[in-house]
């Protein structure tokens, strides 16, 4: 008997920032750093003083990209000003960058002037969950500097994002929404953008799972697409428990989003992430 060889049907992607390039030949992991007090996963909450060691440990356990935040985005969150989100961002990508200066390092913001000096202090990545949308310097500070960014779509604002969010029909509507981000960036001179579909902002459980089984469509887009779901509230919801006890399902999601095409899990347990990852390419080898 004779078995037909599964072909990998990956496609490769490329991030080039200053002077780097960042090969997404394969799935990669992005480990979360949340230099908050107030994020809804506690375990990812990382002072100034712990972000090095912290830092270390997810790039040892397969992390190609780290992810640090200033200000917490999960429902119900209050916003805070650019400053003092700098205050927590700036000398924590300034300590990792010295810490490891090999590491791939995204500053999740949507403040230009975060962002900015992010930039100047080490920062390779701009992950924005507003997509530029929220600060009209954000855009052109990124295509001035020329460096990758992450393009988030959401509804609404955190504090009352999931409050009755509605759409006629969420799949086409960020589809929509993407087309013309593509426009608007590429009209700029971005073409290094990762499309995030933005997993709980704005989204009914029955959204998030729609746009999750469609997840293959933003292929059309010809960019890298990032998955978002650790821990989070589309998983605790319908395994009734809470975000300490979400990593099984996290997994399970994890896969799933392998298997439509996902080129980055933004993720809190990177361990688990990347063997998720292995055993998926070995499916598909």
């Amino acid at each position: 008997m004779h078995f037909a060889a599964v072909i990998c049907n990956l496609k490769m992607y490329t991030l080039q920032s200053r002077g780097r390039l960042l090969v997404l030949d394969k799935p990669k992991v992005m480990g979360i750093l949340n230099l908050t007090p107030d994020s809804f996963y506690k375990q990812s909450r990382a002072a100034t003083d712990q972000v090095v060691e912290m830092a270390g440990q997810m790039l040892e356990q397969g992390a190609t990209i780290l992810d640090l935040g200033g200000q917490s985005s999960r429902p119900g969150s209050e916003r805070i000003c650019a400053d003092q989100e700098g205050e927590r961002v700036w000398p924590a990508t300034e300590a990792v960058r010295a810490a490891f200066p090999d590491a791939w390092l995204s500053v999740d913001t949507y403040h230009a002037a975060v962002a900015e000096q992010a930039i100047r202090l080490g920062a390779d990545i701009i992950n924005d969950i507003s997509a530029g949308d929220d600060d009209p310097e954000m855009l052109p500070l990124v295509a001035r500097e020329q460096v990758p960014f992450i393009a988030m779509h959401k509804q609404g604002k955190p504090e009352t994002m999931q409050q009755n969010p509605e759409y006629k029909d969420v799949t086409l509507e960020v589809l929509s929404y993407f087309r013309e981000k593509k426009i608007q960036l590429e009209s700029m001179g971005i073409y290094d953008w990762v499309l995030d579909p933005g997993f709980g902002f704005g989204k009914s459980l029955e959204h998030n799972y729609t746009l999750f089984q469609n997840l293959e469509t933003f292929q059309l887009f010809d960019r890298p697409v990032l998955v978002g779901v650790s821990r989070k509230g589309m998983i605790q919801k319908v395994l009734g428990v809470d975000a300490n006890h979400a990593l099984n399902g996290t997994t399970a999601l994890h896969m799933a989003a392998l298997m439509k095409k996902a080129s980055i899990l933004r993720v809190h347990d990177v361990r688990e992430a990347t063997e998720c990852i292995t055993l998926f390419l070995k499916l598909e080898s």
